[in-house]
Formats: structure tokens, sequence, C-alpha cells
């Protein structure tokens, strides 16, 4: 008797439902049928959307697609770190960062990866040097080759098409599920049934063994994807399965979003997301051709729609009356159990944290690559379906604790919101990271192998972040360790072997900033315009 899963059901569309059709069609490649059962779509604003780098190994290069096969058709730029504005300084909000001392008030958060010398990341030989009064270079500008270029409005990319950095992307939302919808139906055979679900059937055992539409469709099948977003129509109201309310930790919970127009011959394409600290929250600013995508993150504790709604609007120079703004309302948290009997929900109608780092698409394609590794039968082995949730589990609280330490340690206790921040526990997890650091330890490897390290997804989905993320979040915010990795007193050698390093990095970042196109330029050949 053939035990293996024909008939794979997945419930909604959108970013969620069509990267995890795609993947699985090419994933599963004999015998099962996959069918994407999606409401008819309500117009949607294209307020832009940001990721982070293993997209394209992890997901894209999987389905043999080349950045130029899906980037002209989802209107996508490239982002090189998230550039964080205004996060110490307290003041009235400002897409323009603020004086801080001889500079001003922001700093990089690249996806460029550091350097080691006798096994210790640069980082630490830059404390080194910053705690003995040789430099007052921010860490970011002193380690990282990306930040002049990224000044300087540079494409991370030669105009030949070779690569010159890590990198990421900003797109459309929206028309990445399009470009996918096509591919997985007309390249894999995936079906697609426009309609609404009504109800469900279920087994003796609580199983999902049918969905019926309003049109009086019944979709059988044996394992149920459920993508429908914040509602969880199958994980949460079918199956009960209880979510996780983290609210606790991160305390925004609405934004408001939109899209305004760039002049980007006069002023370029940033090859950046920026961070933008406001009174409630903090804006978003994702550049596209001709175009960027912004949206306010608040608390509602701090902020009404209204008083959220005119502070975005003020920081643009925008009429709020003639403005159409997408409102949106969000869950932080995640479902006890991502996959539940028969049904495993991804994207929103599993977890969720606010956009900071741009979480969303990542943890999608985390999902949907170890849904595939493991894969069950109709007899699903709870083994398979507890090292899925516990992966899943691992990834997202890791990442929330992360982000929850950009809010913690920022200096800025100006309103309410910023106050309320500090006032929050840590969770122990991240609280040891905070305690390495402070002892001079590295956190989290590897810190070395640009190439070992985006491509390594087992390492990336469990542990995104590393030493070099922690030092750019903790040195940015001006949080910095009580001492420097005591064993480097005793190592004169690898501190002169350090030097060199610094000096390539300035190399490197002069040749980048000469020698790269602009993003603008990239962009326009990219896309043909």
């Amino acid at each position: 008797m053939d035990n293996r899963i024909s008939n794979v059901v997945i419930l909604g569309g959108g970013t969620a439902g069509w990267m995890t059709a795609a993947y699985l069609g090419k994933a599963l490649e004999e015998n099962v049928k996959i069918t994407v059962l999606e409401a008819p779509a309500i117009p949607r604003i294209g307020v832009g959307e940001a990721t982070v780098p293993n997209l394209q190994r992890a997901f894209f290069d999987f389905l043999g697609l080349r950045e130029e096969d899906w980037m002209p058709e989802c209107n996508a730029a490239f982002k090189t770190a998230v550039k964080f504005i205004n996060w110490r300084t307290p003041g009235e909000s400002s897409t323009q960062a603020r004086p801080l001392g001889s500079r001003t008030d922001h700093f990089f958060h690249p996806f460029g990866l550091l350097p080691s010398q006798d096994g210790v990341p640069l980082s630490h030989y830059w404390f080194n040097d910053f705690q003995a009064g040789r430099t007052d270079e921010p860490f970011d500008y002193a380690c990282f080759r990306e930040p002049p270029m990224m000044q300087a409005n540079r494409a991370p990319r030669w105009l030949d098409g070779r690569r010159a950095t890590n990198y990421a992307w900003h797109f459309d939302a929206h028309l990445v599920a399009d470009f996918l919808r096509r591919f997985a139906t007309e390249k894999q055979g995936v079906i697609h049934v426009q309609d609404e679900m009504t109800h469900l059937d279920q087994d003796s055992r609580g199983f999902i063994t049918a969905l019926h539409t309003k049109s009086g469709q019944v979709l059988e099948g044996d394992l149920f994807i459920d993508c429908s977003g914040f509602r969880g129509l199958l994980i949460n109201q079918a199956l009960r399965e209880p979510f996780m309310d983290m609210s606790d930790h991160l305390i925004n919970d609405r934004a408001v979003a939109t899209s305004l127009p760039n002049d980007d011959e006069k002023t370029g394409v940033e090859p950046y997301t920026s961070a933008i600290a406001m009174k409630s929250g903090w804006s978003w600013k994702i550049p596209m051709l001709g175009r960027h995508g912004t949206g306010y993150v608040y608390s509602s504790r701090f902020a009404t729609q209204d008083e959220a709604t005119l502070e975005f609007a003020k920081m643009w120079g925008i009429d709020p009356e003639n403005t159409q703004f997408n409102q949106v309302r969000f869950r932080v948290g995640r479902n006890r159990r991502a996959w539940v009997r028969n049904c495993v929900s991804i994207g929103l109608a599993s977890c969720f944290l606010e956009p900071l780092e741009s979480t969303g698409i990542y943890f999608i394609t985390a999902a949907i690559y170890h849904l595939a590794k493991h894969f069950p039968n109709k007899n699903f082995d709870p083994i398979l379906i507890d090292r899925f949730n516990t992966e899943i589990e691992t990834m997202f609280d890791d990442t929330r604790d992360f982000i929850q330490a950009h809010f913690y340690f920022a200096p800025r206790a100006d309103t309410p919101f910023w106050q309320a921040n500090k006032e929050l526990h840590l969770p122990e997890a991240i609280q040891e990271k905070v305690a390495m650091y402070r002892a001079g330890l590295p956190v989290n490897a590897p810190t070395t192998s640009e190439d070992g390290y985006y491509g390594n997804f087992e390492a990336e989905f469990r542990n995104f972040w590393t030493n070099g993320s922690y030092y750019c979040i903790f040195t940015g915010l001006g949080l910095l360790p009580d001492q420097v990795l005591p064993s480097l007193a005793h190592r004169p050698s690898a501190v002169e072997g350090a030097a060199p390093l610094f000096e390539k990095v300035k190399q490197e970042q002069q040749e980048l900033v000469t020698t790269l196109p602009s993003n603008y330029d990239y962009l326009r050949q990219l896309h043909n315009v």
C-alpha cells in the first residue's frame, strides 16, 4: 500500500501561500497534487516589503530562478542593510539623522560578515582600539565594507552582474505572490481555486479531511497548510491551537502605511531599508524604482490611529486628507505549535514579529524549508512534527529576543513609549548573550566565511543573527562591553595582526565607492527602463 502523501491543500494565497506551493512543487517531485484555495483578491496598496539575504539561495535558487528572472517582475531593488535613524537622540520625528556629538544619530546593520584574526572576530579588535583611545570611528564604519557605498547610493553589484557584497531585496509583496502564482500553476501544475472556505470536515482523530467552499466545491487532502493570515482559520479556529501572545516583549501592534513617489534621478535610490525612530514606535522606508514604501509601526497603548497617522504624515510632509493609507492591526507572537495533526501553519497564520528586521519572509522561507525536510507520510510520525515545531520555536524566539533588545537598549526615553520598553522583561536567552557581550566574548558564531554562512541553511534558520549583528545594534545604541576580551592582553601578535584587516576594510570601502554603479543606474539596467 502506497503510504505517501498524495494531496496537499493550501488555504490562502498571498506571499506565504504561493511561496509554499512553488517550493513544495519542486521539492515533491512525484505523485503529489497541490491545490491553493485563495479567496478573490482584495485591492492592495503596494507599500513595499524587505527581506534578508538567504531568500535567493534558500528559495529562488532552489526553484532554478535567477535574480534576473524574478526581480523585474516584482519591482525589486537591493537592500544591503538596515539604517537606524534617531534611535539615540530625543526629538520630533524626522527622516534626517539628528546631530550626535561630532556625527549624526544613525548606524547601519549590514549583511556583510566580519573577518577574523587568530580566531577572534574583528569587532573585538575594534573595541580593543576604541577602549584604548586609538580610534573613535563607529563600529559599523570601522569593520564593514558597506557603509560608505550605501551612503553613496551604490548598487551591491557591478554592471556586469558580479556580486560586490551580501545583500537582500526590497519588492512589492503582491507582485511576488502574482509571479509565484504564475510560476507554480504554469510550470509545476499547481491547481488554483479562487473561492472562499465555508467549513471543513474532520475525522475521529481530529485530522482535517476536506475543505468546503462557497461555490460548493469539496477539496479533499492528506496534508493541509494554513496560510490564511492572522485569522488562522485552520490552525487556530478549527484545530484550536492556542496563539501565544508576546506583547509583553514587543508592544507595537499597529501600522499605518502608504507609498510615496521618489525622484530617483535627483536623489538616487538608497540600497538599504531605513528604520526611523518615532514618538510611539518607528517608521520604515523601503526604496524601489520611482517610489518608496513607508509605514509607521506603533503601539496602540501610546498613540491612537489618528494620532499616528498625523505624526506619520507630518514627518513626510504629506496631506493626510488626500493620501491613501493602509491601516493594519497585527498580533505579535506564535502558535504554541506550528504543526498540529495534519495541519501546518506558515506565514502570519503561524507567527509574526513586527517588521523591524524584515523577518516575515525569512520565517516563511524557514518554515517551507523545514516542512520539506520533515515531510511526512500518512502516518504523520510525531517525531517529524515535534522536530519541525522545535525548529520554528527556536528560530522565532531567538529573533524575538534580538528585536526586543533594539528597543530595550535604545537610549531614547523622551516619550512614554520609549520609557515603557525599558520596563519590559528581557528573556533569559538574550540576557545570557548580553552578558557574553559585556564580558568581551563573541556572541553567536559563525563569525567568518561569507559563503559558508549565507548558504548554511541549518545554521541560518536556527540562529540567523551573527556576532556582527549584535555588535552593530549594541554599539549603535551606545551599549559597549564592560571589558576587552581578556585573552587579547596576552596575544599582542594577534592584535598587531588585526591592523592589516582594518586597512583592508578601508581599501575595499574606497574601491566599492569608486567602482560600483549607482543603485539607480543598475536597477534601470536590470528593469530595462
